[in-house]
């Protein structure tokens, strides 16, 4: 058996947030879609910007700012155990489920998109980290319009 298989689904699609496919067309997303339910990207850059630019959306746009309010949305309560999963984001940002975040500050969104991948994909190593911090970093930077 391939160890490719063997990987999470977020991680063999690229997309490691899990972003469910729609009629939305992500940059980056691949131009033949084999996976059915969620979008698969290019590469791993481009799955975190578009998690990144989905963050930034709820932010911006329907002015959540919490985790739990970001959360809720992100992994509603009728696919996930939401308040899980909140528990789990703010407990690797260091902060409370309710506490006002700015996801437009490179740092805070890299970080919690890091804490999505992580509950969505498990752990990959000892550090617990799919990605390298500079990746998450260059993703930040393009999805907040940084990085042309």
């Amino acid at each position: 058996m391939s160890t490719h298989l063997l990987l999470p689904r977020g991680i063999r699609n690229n997309n490691p947030g899990n972003i469910r496919l729609t009629s939305a067309k992500w940059r980056g997303q691949r131009a033949v879609q084999a996976d059915t339910a969620f979008v698969e990207f290019e590469s791993p850059l481009l799955g975190l910007r578009a998690l990144m630019v989905l963050l930034l959306t709820y932010y911006r746009r329907y002015d959540l700012d919490t985790v739990q309010s970001i959360i809720n949305r992100y992994a509603p309560p009728h696919e996930n155990a939401t308040d899980h999963y909140a528990e789990s984001v703010s407990k690797q940002l260091g902060v409370r489920r309710r506490q006002k975040l700015d996801l437009t500050r490179p740092d805070t969104l890299a970080a919690f998109a890091r804490a999505i991948v992580k509950h969505e994909n498990g752990h990959e190593n000892e550090r617990g980290d799919w990605y390298a911090p500079e990746l998450y970093a260059q993703a930040a930077s393009l999805a907040l319009g940084k990085d042309k």
